[in-house]
């Protein structure tokens, strides 16, 4: 079986280290890690009365897990941004019924830096911000902030082809 249709030479998997996030028709600056895209399915157990004593199981409704984003603290209010259209600490209620929901696309890149394989992901939108993480003066370490986005499912985008690699 050829796992490469295009580059039947290669037999390595894409590496999880090159990567882009976009939203708003925008690249975001500084994105050093993306949780897994992860979805599964209930399962509905059930039994009818002549059967044995075992059950059948069929599928239910999908679970699309939450996406966690996290880059170093700089002063790009992105993160920031976005997460205070879902609540803001002044009004103490939603900010942005229009705008606090977004569709992003998550970006697997090749080693050289081409776009292999692109995941739409639908209607996001803030849970969790962390603006600064735990400071330890003893430390030496970078500061991260994240973001935790809710969404309705994802896809990968069909349109996007295996690059050629050179």
């Amino acid at each position: 079986m050829v796992q490469f249709p295009v580059n039947t030479h290669r037999f390595d998997p894409y590496k999880n280290m090159k990567f882009r996030v976009k939203w708003d028709g925008r690249y975001v600056a500084g994105v050093s890690k993306v949780s897994a895209l992860k979805r599964s399915t209930e399962v509905v157990s059930h039994r009818e009365g002549g059967d044995p004593s075992s059950q059948r199981h069929s599928p239910s409704t999908w679970k699309f897990e939450p996406v966690t984003l996290e880059r170093g603290v700089t002063h790009d209010p992105e993160f920031e941004d976005w997460a205070n259209k879902v609540y803001s600490v002044e009004a103490g209620v939603v900010l942005s019924l229009k705008g606090f929901r977004k569709d992003i696309i998550i970006e697997l890149l090749n080693e050289q830096g081409v776009v292999a394989k692109a995941y739409k992901v639908f209607r996001c939108w803030v849970s969790e911000y962390q603006a600064l993480p735990e400071l330890d003066a003893n430390g030496h370490a970078v500061a991260f902030e994240h973001i935790v986005i809710q969404n309705e499912g994802w896809v990968r985008d069909i349109d996007t082809p295996e690059p050629a690699e050179t």
